[in-house]
């Protein structure tokens, strides 16, 4: 199979093979430091937390750790903080003249940018780390820490040394991202993500077949139904992902004199316009949003009314309920538009095609051109962000109706399976480049050989 001797050829380039093996290894020790608990935490008492953060936003959030957060790991604040950080850094390049000016200088300003994101990233973790361990003993039930420390463990000493070891543990696991990312086979932080989503799947997937097996419910038939419907949402997915509009550009070829030949001579490409060009960032947005109706319901000023009553139950911890989606559904739309207006740069990309040479058959070069472009992409986000409103709300009706486990209904929709699509969209396409820059044959049986490069 054409598969089988791609997976073959891809062990014969040496600097492939050793990017591989570096982005497994450290990989492997992230999924190991996130079963490394807290120093003084006593490991039977910890249940209690695992069932308080199941379900719920907080659910959501530990399978983003890889089940770190209900560990009480070393690494339960995730990569999260440097995910906020670097939303925070892209959002103020909008404000910010002096951001605005290293994202034009190329590489010495991206440094300077990735540096700013780093700083802001200790100091995002040095506000959520307390957070986290002052919520610990409320969400395992326990009426204070002591309650969960190993006998003769100070209290004191524990917060003190525990904040330190999780901001010290985000930046490390953003330290491990950074690695894959230059010598490892790239998206090292993405893949973090991917690989504690993918952790927790197999156990979700596990207590939602026995309870078909077990309670009734279905039985093996209700399961394979399951199956087909994830994987049919997982190619809803790639579409998503993979879908481009294609803009007919014309390129005048330049002559040995410097001059140009007619138009009609020049080569003709396409450029592509992504369908969902704002990947999975207007979800991470709107999620973050859907936090502030659940705490306004517990504000002082509509504590007891049934107003609050109402944002408690409707947003406050409920995935999957109605008001809940269709707020989480417009919000999507609404954050599509706008992280695609402030991420796709139709005015560069026309100036890019006038001093290229190119342009677009029927448009003037330059401002007219630009016009052109936003207006595509006004046309084709609308339909982009509807779908990916779906594919993000859609985990609420498989519960809802199809009776499937809160754990594993969010591997059918949402951000978790956006995120393990598009990175492994991305890896493939990496592995894919190696291969044919370094072995042509590995893909193609047809054409001019290449030389195979192995070092």
């Amino acid at each position: 199979m054409k598969i089988i001797d791609t997976l073959k050829n891809v062990w014969k380039i040496t600097e492939l093979k050793d990017r591989i093996i570096l982005t497994l290894g450290l990989l492997l020790v992230y999924r190991f430091g996130a079963q490394v608990v807290l120093p003084g935490i006593d490991i039977d008492k910890l249940g209690g937390l695992q069932a308080g953060v199941d379900g719920g936003i907080l659910g959501l959030l530990n399978a983003f750790t890889g089940g770190a957060f209900a560990n009480a790991s070393v690494f339960a604040l995730g990569i999260m903080p440097y995910i906020s950080a670097s939303i925070v850094v892209q959002l103020m390049g909008i404000a910010i003249p002096y951001l605005q000016k290293l994202q034009k200088e190329g590489a010495s300003g991206q440094k300077k940018i990735t540096q700013i994101t780093r700083w802001l990233t200790i100091g995002i973790c040095l506000v959520q780390a307390p957070g986290y361990l002052a919520s610990v003993p409320a969400l395992s039930g326990a009426q204070s820490m002591s309650n969960l420390l190993v006998p003769g463990f100070s209290e004191n000493i524990f917060y003190f040394s525990s904040v330190i070891i999780l901001v010290t543990g985000c930046v490390f696991a953003m330290w491990l991202g950074e690695k894959i990312t230059d010598k490892g086979i790239g998206n090292g932080i993405s893949l973090l993500i991917m690989v504690g989503i993918i952790a927790t799947m197999p156990q979700s997937f596990i207590q939602n077949a026995a309870s078909r097996l077990e309670g009734g419910n279905g039985g093996f038939m209700m399961i394979l139904i399951e199956m087909v419907i994830w994987f049919l949402i997982i190619l809803a997915s790639v579409f998503l992902v993979m879908a481009v509009r294609k803009i007919a550009v014309q390129y005048a070829r330049r002559t040995a004199s410097g001059g140009y030949e007619k138009n009609v001579f020049g080569s003709r490409q396409f450029l592509p316009l992504k369908l969902n060009a704002s990947g999975v960032m207007p979800i991470i947005f709107a999620q973050a949003i859907m936090f502030v109706p659940g705490l306004i319901g517990q504000a002082s000023f509509l504590e007891g009314t049934d107003t609050g009553q109402w944002l408690q139950a409707e947003f406050g911890n409920n995935l999957f309920g109605f008001w809940y989606n269709l707020v989480f559904a417009l919000l999507i739309i609404v954050f599509t538009y706008f992280y695609t207006a402030i991420t796709v740069p139709t005015n560069k990309m026309a100036d890019d095609l006038k001093r290229s040479g190119g342009f677009i058959p029927g448009i003037r070069p330059g401002t007219e051109t630009a016009e052109y472009l936003d207006k595509i992409m006004s046309q084709i986000t609308l339909p982009g962000s509807i779908f990916l409103a779906l594919v993000a709300v859609f985990p609420a009706f498989v519960f809802q109706f199809a009776g499937v486990q809160q754990g594993w209904s969010l591997f059918f929709g949402g951000t978790s399976l956006l995120i393990m699509v598009g990175v492994a969209i991305d890896t493939m396409q990496q592995i894919n480049s190696y291969l044919l820059n370094k072995h042509y044959d590995g893909l193609m049986k047809t054409g001019k050989n290449r030389k195979s490069v192995t070092a």
